[in-house]
């Protein structure tokens, strides 16, 4: 039996991806038969999680005891996910959460993983974890990476651009990370703390191979070079000269040189910055072009002056995912994740919790 391609997410239009046919594209152990392939399987549950707003599905698709790891702490369990999602819409009743790529990977044991970037427009109106009604309408970048096996999400990873839904919503940042450091020590929770575990990990170093291919050894290089105080030259080696690069803040870069002024900006408040790679996925973009996903976490101390202001000594962990496009031996595309509202909330958390 020869099977169609399996979906390509990020050149397929929605109505397509929607309406695959009946005909399976590749075998999917334990899932159902609604679903041709897996990258179908993702796209298909968040469309009708959040767009059709069958949100108690949650249940039948994330497993009872799924743990979901985030900057600003884990939840777990499908019935946390229903409720947190209704808590999401009742802010933003018409948030979409539009698929821009999933990169997927099979794992061991019939499981398979996805890294799924994804681009919310959405109204607030109603009160949100940042603050007060607003009335304005932001866009924002989130990136999920899914364990899945037997139907079910059965492990996930969110990172979410939150800096820049802050941002937009016209509040200010170390505002919104002091409330939250300080509704913390009212709670007798420290986000630090609770990251302690995590930092001592991501201190021994990568987590997973990266020269699995040569593609996923150039996306490591760069994403290395992209957090260490390396050389122009160095950039450009890995860079095409036309790189177009997102970061937190919805900051949207152009060139080696940019990338290179951003990272100093946080190397000098972050100095002693180390990064380690626990996830890798590839899959075919057009031609000879690959898209590559890297999950990674990285650790070091809030010793410096910068962006997030006078340096409080505070060790922070963050939990970051990047995408790769790679044409011609060079990044042309990088779009890098992370919760910085959650980073700057464990710098407050120092600053305000301490007496």
């Amino acid at each position: 039996m020869t099977h169609k391609p399996i979906t390509h997410v990020a050149t397929t239009n929605i109505h397509e991806m929607m309406n695959p046919g009946p005909e399976p594209r590749m075998d999917l152990p334990g899932f159902a038969d609604e679903f041709v392939d897996f990258p179908h399987y993702i796209i298909r549950i968040t469309e009708r999680i959040w767009h059709d707003r069958e949100v108690e599905k949650c249940l039948d698709w994330y497993a009872e005891d799924c743990a979901i790891h985030t900057m600003a702490g884990d939840i777990s369990g499908a019935q946390t996910v229903v409720d947190n999602t209704w808590a999401t819409l009742k802010a933003f009743p018409d948030r979409r959460l539009d698929a821009d790529n999933v990169i997927w990977s099979k794992e061991d044991d019939d499981a398979f993983y996805s890294s799924h970037l994804i681009t919310s427009k959405m109204t607030n109106e109603g009160a949100s974890e940042f603050g007060p009604v607003t009335g304005k309408q932001i866009r924002i970048q989130t990136i999920a990476e899914c364990l899945c096996k037997g139907n079910r999400v059965i492990e996930e990873w969110l990172v979410r651009d939150n800096l820049a839904a802050v941002q937009q919503l016209g509040f200010d940042a170390d505002r919104v990370a002091k409330d939250q450091a300080q509704k913390d020590k009212i709670n007798s929770f420290s986000l630090i703390d609770f990251h302690a575990d995590n930092r001592a990990t991501t201190a021994q170093g990568d987590q997973t191979k990266t020269d699995a291919s040569t593609a996923i050894s150039l996306a490591a290089t760069a994403l290395r070079r992209c957090f260490s105080s390396t050389g122009l030259d160095k950039l450009q080696a890995v860079y095409d000269f036309r790189v177009a690069a997102q970061f937190p803040g919805d900051v949207s870069l152009y060139g080696p040189d940019q990338i290179m002024v951003w990272r100093n900006g946080l190397l000098s408040t972050l100095p002693d910055l180390k990064l380690s790679i626990e996830h890798v996925a590839e899959i075919p973009y057009l031609g000879e072009s690959r898209d590559v996903s890297l999950r990674w976490s990285a650790v070091g101390t809030h010793s410096g002056a910068g962006r997030y202001g006078a340096p409080t000594g505070a060790p922070v962990y963050i939990l970051g995912v990047s995408h790769f496009r790679i044409m011609n031996g060079r990044v042309r595309e990088q779009v890098t994740v992370w919760d910085d509202i959650a980073l700057r909330r464990q710098i407050a958390t120092t600053r305000y919790q301490s007496g």
